[in-house]
């Protein structure tokens, strides 16, 4: 536990940063890189806790990594050509590994068993195990439970339609990674449109890979060839930076490089249709993704509604979101948003506990939360639920409460934004 005492001050937000790569995108290049054929590089890696999780798996099975900064270097085994690990594969709190890494093991020759943290082993993983299961995997867990610790049995995979009962590119990536390993092509067909990180770096990969409009569909007993990955910054933790200039007065703040993946930004619409100031600038595609220059100015905001096909596209923002409509005249009320339930925490009641104890006005509901603003925030002590975007949440809400924030613990916060506490200490001014 490391308790963080945080002290008001009356410091602008301002200057231009880059922040660390893309949580996602890294999981993703691993895993790729990983199972392809040849050296790939990365650079700009997320140096988190979560995604060392999944380097951490695959040199288990026999791959092997050079580490240089955020450079990593990745020399690939070939989809068929993992060796089965001594022990247990531990996926630590990193749901994204747990999810994306059962869609591979479900096709791989050798029994492999799984296990994670406590909170990560509480975390609902029955919606992966059962399009696998459709696909011929054998995935059980104890006593028939259908959360981790589980075991994977090597089963021979065919491939399936599938269409997503959940908005989740977790799962939707899974089944695309048990695509490759399939006798015949999968196509997973979504309800609304989610992150799509996995089909680009597939097809930069090399994957037979086809999209039309919310289905996408992959050939079978596919090939992945090495290729060199540009991370870009992570929309999400740059989220909490532009949450910052955005409610405190006088703020201008510019970030560099950051990734602007449509089904990524809805934190940028959100903060536009609240009334920000946001200027996008020196655009250009890398591996497929929009990346670019995001301004953002302070002005004063309002209150809106967040639901529906939005939601998707900023489904981890919403914590800090709930800040922002706590500085916003009039109500904002967030909806559709019940996957919030199954994250890291039950981030429904952890932001509504948090912020309630800082002095907003907010009340969480089955799927989301109501907010009323714009109200002064007084500080407290709060929990950071082990949450890593709890804790920044609390951490940028001290910038503006009239007491300190002491937060119970911060030490969640390594596992998508190390250096958070020195940007943001980087741009008060």
């Amino acid at each position: 536990m490391a308790e963080k005492i945080l002290t008001p001050n009356n410091h602008i937000i301002s200057g231009v940063i880059e922040v660390p790569g893309d949580k996602s995108i890294s999981h993703r290049a691993i895993i790729m890189g990983s199972i392809a054929n040849g050296t790939t590089e990365v650079s700009n890696f997320l140096n988190g806790e979560d995604c060392m999780r999944t380097i951490d798996v695959f040199e288990s099975m026999g791959v092997k990594f050079e580490k240089n900064g955020t450079n990593i270097t990745i020399h690939g085994k070939g989809i068929k050509s993992l060796k089965k690990p001594a022990e247990e594969l531990y996926f630590g709190n990193s749901g994204t590994t747990a999810r994306l890494l059962l869609g591979v093991l479900a096709g791989l020759p050798f029994q492999t068993t799984v296990a994670g943290d406590e909170s990560l082993s509480k975390r609902p993983m029955n919606r992966v195990i059962l399009p696998l299961r459709e696909m011929g995997a054998r995935i059980n867990g104890k006593d028939g439970s259908e959360v981790l610790p589980l075991r994977i049995e090597h089963g021979q995979l065919t491939g399936i339609q599938y269409k997503l009962p959940v908005k989740s590119a977790q799962v939707k990536s899974a089944i695309l990674l048990a695509g490759l390993y399939a006798a015949n092509s999968t196509e997973v067909i979504e309800p609304t449109p989610t992150r799509d990180h996995t089909e680009h770096m597939l097809k930069a990969f090399g994957a037979d890979i086809e999209r039309n409009g919310l289905s996408t569909k992959i050939s079978g007993d596919n090939s992945l060839y090495a290729t060199n990955v540009t991370v870009p910054g992570d929309i999400s933790s740059a989220a909490f930076l532009l949450t910052g200039a955005a409610i405190v007065p006088n703020s201008r703040l510019t970030i560099r490089r950051v990734g602007l993946n449509e089904t990524r930004t809805g934190i940028i619409d959100v903060l536009i249709e609240m009334g920000s100031a946001i200027e996008i600038t020196n655009s250009s595609i890398v591996n497929g993704e929009l990346i670019g220059d995001v301004t953002i100015t302070y002005t004063k905001l309002r209150g809106i509604n967040i639901e529906g096909e939005i939601i998707p596209r900023l489904i981890d923002e919403i914590p800090i979101i709930a800040l922002l409509a706590t500085q916003a005249e009039g109500t904002t009320i967030i909806k559709d948003a019940e996957e919030l339930r199954y994250k890291e925490t039950d981030r429904i009641h952890a932001v509504t506990d948090v912020l309630t104890k800082l002095g907003a006005a907010i009340e969480g509901t089955a799927d989301g939360m109501i907010i009323h603003g714009k109200t002064p925030l007084s500080g407290g002590e709060v929990s950071g639920y082990h949450d890593h975007r709890i804790a920044m949440m609390a951490s940028i809400a001290s910038l503006i409460t009239t007491g300190e924030v002491v937060l119970d613990d911060d030490s969640s916060i390594n596992i998508s934004y190390p250096g958070f506490f020195q940007h943001l200490d980087q741009v008060q001014n």
